[in-house]
């Protein structure tokens, strides 16, 4: 039976179909195939290619950064002796409030009526003092009040007149009526008053005498009449003596349980341990300076780079930052205590770094302007111990030889030696 046109272009259209669907597979097939060469160069990591990065013109600084906490500076503990009040030492008045100032020269706190006024100084007052006293504990009072304004005379050892004076004034600035004297000095002022009144009658009578034995008859010896004149005159200059040496002993006093000697003033009131009403008894409160402070702790190594005046600058963490000082450096344990101090502060920012952990930097070392800089990872050792960089230029590494000089967050300041050449923008190797 013969097959109509029809059905024959069925046929060749379904194998043309087939034909070209084999030929699709097998290019693909072919595609996927490749030899163990091909595959290896296909999958080989690229050839190695140097990292580099510019040479800069920069000014370098080496610092050293660390945290510390903050505190009020040299904290003391206040007593006062009142072993010499006739009168229990309760405490009447101006307690003062934790977080206030003592100030020099000011009234601290009230006992039994009387100020207690604070001082700077190293020796403690361990005596009553009066006109007469002679020693150190005088010799630092004078300086005191000298510094304060108040005119103690000669600056010496021995309480005088000038320094009962100058204490006069002490009082009255600190708005209190000056100490009385001992009544038993009072009472011998009087007594020596008295023997000037006594001593001024009996020269008056002699005098007399003598006057009326000079003008009477005769004109007679009036030699015993003199002599009791001479008696009488002597007896006087005895008595005015004695009355200027009572007055002198009864000046103004300086009591120990009036005054207080602090090291340091002004300092900041830490805490208050007693209240009105109460006695004193021992510690009344504790101080510190009124200066704010950081303490950094840092190891031996570091230490070593640092000392006493070096600028520093304390950072507030919101991008400000406060010029301060390096105060003193101690030692603690296997440990140095770095102290830092701002150099001005605003009460804000008081406040803000009261017990607070803050930020500080320290330069220790810094370059003349810029300098050349390289990554200190661009630094390598040469066969002579010396360094170098890797400088590529059109392609081609050509080994510099640098002297190094200061280094710092991650640079160093390098000058080429020699007749080598190395400027700003050449490209150093870092790696590769």
């Amino acid at each position: 039976m013969t097959a109509s046109p029809k059905s024959r272009r069925r046929v060749l259209v379904g194998v043309s179909a087939v034909a070209t669907l084999s030929l699709g597979v097998g290019a693909a097939a072919g595609s996927r195939l490749m030899s163990p060469e091909d595959a290896a160069a296909k999958t080989a990591p690229p050839k190695a290619s140097q990292i580099t990065v510019p040479v800069e013109k920069k000014a370098l600084s080496s610092k050293v950064v660390a945290r510390g906490d903050t505190s009020f500076d040299g904290a003391v503990n206040v007593r006062i002796e009142t072993s010499s009040l006739k009168t229990p030492a309760v405490v009447t008045g101006k307690v003062p409030k934790v977080g206030s100032t003592i100030q020099e020269g000011k009234v601290l706190l009230e006992i039994a009526g009387r100020p207690v006024i604070g001082l700077a100084g190293v020796l403690p007052m361990y005596r009553s003092l009066a006109p007469g006293s002679k020693g150190p504990d005088v010799l630092q009072l004078e300086q005191t009040l000298d510094r304060l304004g108040y005119d103690p005379g000669t600056v010496d050892t021995k309480y005088d007149s000038s320094t009962a004076r100058a204490v006069e004034e002490l009082y009255e600035a600190a708005g209190y009526e000056a100490p009385e004297p001992d009544e038993q000095l009072s009472q011998a002022v009087e007594g020596a008053d008295k023997g000037v009144d006594a001593a001024k009658n009996a020269l008056r009578q002699a005098q007399a005498a003598l006057k009326q034995a000079k003008a009477g008859p005769g004109k007679g010896d009036t030699s015993v009449q003199q002599g009791a004149v001479d008696d009488a005159e002597e007896n006087l200059a005895d008595a005015q003596e004695a009355l200027n040496e009572a007055q002198f002993k009864a000046g103004t006093p300086l009591p120990v349980a009036e005054v207080v000697f602090i090291k340091t003033l002004p300092r900041r009131v830490d805490d208050v341990k007693v209240e009105r009403g109460g006695t004193v008894n021992g510690v009344v409160m504790s101080a510190s300076g009124a200066s704010l402070v950081v303490t950094v702790k840092v190891d031996a190594a570091t230490k070593e780079r640092l000392k006493a005046g070096m600028p520093a600058s304390l950072d507030l963490g919101d991008g400000t930052l406060v010029p301060a000082t390096v105060r003193r450096i101690t030692r603690t344990a296997d440990q140095f205590d770095v102290v830092v101090a701002p150099k001005s502060l605003t009460a804000a920012q008081l406040e803000r770094l009261r017990e607070a952990n803050v930020k500080v930097t320290i330069p220790v070392k810094s370059t003349s302007g810029k300098v050349l800089a390289v990554p200190v990872a661009a630094l390598s050792a040469g066969s002579d111990g010396g360094s170098r960089v890797e400088v590529l230029r059109d392609g081609k590494v050509e080994l510099i030889p640098v002297t190094v000089g200061l280094s710092a967050d991650g640079y160093a300041q390098v000058t080429p030696s020699g007749d080598a050449q190395l400027t700003e923008g050449d490209q150093v190797v870092v790696g590769r």
